[in-house]
């Protein structure tokens, strides 16, 4: 069954809504370098605290760059809801463990999977080791590529979804990446912050591929209406979960209300 699950993501150390396709490659993190849609005056605690008090499971926190900054902030994140919220963001072998040591309830990692845009199986199981398959989610974000038949493929973005891999979603990648993680996160990065609307032949993939896997997959980019949690449950038969973003109140948005997610949540 589609839920909605919540997110908070850290650039130069706030909380902000951003349009996904303007994140740079560099680690300057210079607020100008982005196209912003909502900065908060709260902190990521108010949000750690929001969610846990609501009872929404399965939240992730996103650090967009490498600041100490983004670092504190997640961090706050974390130590308000211990064991509650996934941390991804430049995250590798180095730091995973102190992550969930920190009392992360899984850490998300894609760049470093991918040295030189190319996938390595090793790396993802010696991380997979190091933090235990439980506590591992694959981000497996990407871009839509029009292949030379003209039908859509969608290629691994990594680097703030600026380098495309040599990657390409498949229900063959899913099943052996399932292997060594617990969820996968899909952040569809041509539409991330648009509000758009959400990728449907994307997620309906989506469902092809994982419904028969035992491992979540929550997609993220373009939601901006409550039916679009009934649409993602249609289009996937019910195996993808729903992030919302720039649409929501909470974000600043004007489309969707937190209330009426987590009344979605309870009654399905």
């Amino acid at each position: 069954m589609t839920k909605f699950r919540g997110c908070i993501d850290i650039h130069s150390g706030q909380v902000k809504q951003i349009v996904g396709g303007t994140l740079v490659s560099d680690d300057r993190d210079d607020p100008n370098d982005v196209q912003t849609n909502f900065t908060s005056e709260k902190p990521s605690s108010y949000y750690a605290q929001l969610y846990k008090q609501s009872q929404l499971t399965g939240c992730h926190v996103i650090k967009l760059g490498s600041l100490p900054t983004n670092d504190e902030a997640a961090l706050s994140a974390v130590k308000t809801w211990p064991h509650g919220l996934q941390v991804g963001g430049g995250i590798t072998d180095a730091n995973a463990k102190w992550w969930i040591e920190q009392g992360a309830s899984h850490v998300i990692i894609t760049s470093w999977l991918f040295p030189a845009g190319e996938f390595s199986l090793e790396r993802l199981q010696n991380v997979s080791k190091s933090v235990g398959k439980k506590h591992l989610v694959v981000d497996l974000s990407c871009r839509t590529v029009v292949n030379a038949a003209g039908d859509n493929e969608w290629v691994v973005a990594m680097n703030k979804w600026q380098t495309l891999t040599s990657s390409k979603l498949s229900a063959q990648f899913f099943r052996d990446l399932s292997k060594y993680c617990d969820e996968f996160l899909v952040h569809a990065a041509d539409v991330e912050g648009l509000c758009n609307g959400i990728d449907e032949e994307l997620v309906t993939r989506l469902g092809e591929w994982c419904g028969k896997l035992d491992v979540p997959v929550t997609y993220a980019g373009g939601a901006k209406s409550i039916n679009d949690l009934a649409l993602v449950q249609k289009l996937s038969n019910g195996s993808v979960d729903l992030t919302f973003g720039s649409a929501l109140d909470i974000f600043g948005g004007e489309l969707v209300t937190f209330d009426d997610l987590i009344k979605w949540n309870q009654e399905h």
